[in-house]
C-alpha cells in the first residue's frame, strides 16, 4: 500500500558547497523545496520507468550536457531478498535473485541511489550481460520488455521543520516498487532521491 504522505561522481564531481549553493539559487526555502519535490515525485509514480523520468528531470533542469543518466556500481554489497520481496517476484526459496545497488548519476550530479532486486532468469540474456558488465542503467535496459511499475511505498526523507535547503547528498524521498512486463514480476527496486535533484544548471 502507498505510504501516505511525500512520505563515485567521485573526483569528478564538485565540492559540496558549490552543488549546495546552485541548489539553493533554486529552493530557497521550504515551499520551493517542497514543489520541486512533489513535482519530480508525483512523476515517478505515474511513469513506467524511473529512468526516463531522471533522463528528462536532468534535461529539463539543464544538469549536463549530456542528459543521459550513469548507473555507477556501488561495489561490496549484498542483499538477498527478504521472503516478503520473493512473494512479490513469484519466485521459489530456490530460484535465482541477483542484487545490484548503483548511484544514478547525471553529468556530476548523483541523482539517487537504487537497490534493484531482478530475477535473471526473466530477462534475456543480453539484459543480463550489460546489468553485470556496463553503467547502463536498469530502466534503460529492461526497456524492450515495455515493463510497468506498480509502486509499493513513497516516503518522505526530508522534513521542513528542520528549516535548512538539504545539501546535494541529502535523502529527499524514497520509493518502492516491483517491476512486471507482461503481468509477470521480474525486478523490486527501492529508490532514494537526493538534494541534487533540486539542483538547476546553467543551460
Amino acid at each position: 500500500m502507498l505510504m501516505a504522505g511525500l512520505a563515485t561522481a567521485g573526483a569528478l564531481a564538485p565540492p559540496a558547497e558549490a552543488q549546495t549553493q546552485e541548489i539553493r539559487r533554486e529552493a530557497q526555502d521550504e515551499a520551493g523545496t517542497r514543489a520541486v519535490i512533489e513535482t519530480l515525485s508525483a512523476r515517478l509514480l505515474a511513469a513506467p520507468s524511473a529512468t526516463a523520468v531522471l533522463e528528462a528531470w536532468c534535461a529539463e533542469r539543464g544538469l549536463a550536457a549530456d542528459p543521459r543518466l550513469v548507473a555507477v556500481r556501488v561495489p561490496g554489497i549484498d542483499k538477498a531478498p527478504s521472503p516478503l520481496q520473493r512473494e512479490r517476484l513469484a519466485v521459489g526459496p530456490d530460484e535465482t535473485v541477483r542484487y545490484r545497488r548503483v548511484r544514478l548519476t547525471c553529468g556530476t550530479h548523483v541523482l539517487s541511489e537504487a537497490d534493484n532486486w531482478y530475477v535473471p532468469g526473466r530477462l534475456t540474456p543480453e539484459m543480463n550481460a550489460a546489468l553485470d558488465g556496463t553503467q547502463v542503467p536498469f530502466g534503460a535496459v529492461v526497456r524492450p520488455l515495455k515493463p510497468s511499475r506498480r509502486n509499493l511505498s513513497l516516503r518522505m526523507l526530508w522534513r521542513p521543520e528542520d528549516g535548512a535547503v538539504p545539501g546535494p547528498d541529502a535523502p529527499l524521498f524514497s520509493v518502492e516498487a516491483v517491476l512486471s512486463t507482461g503481468g509477470v514480476p521480474f525486478c523490486e527496486v527501492a529508490e532514494t532521491y537526493t538534494g541534487a535533484v533540486l539542483a538547476r544548471g546553467d543551460r
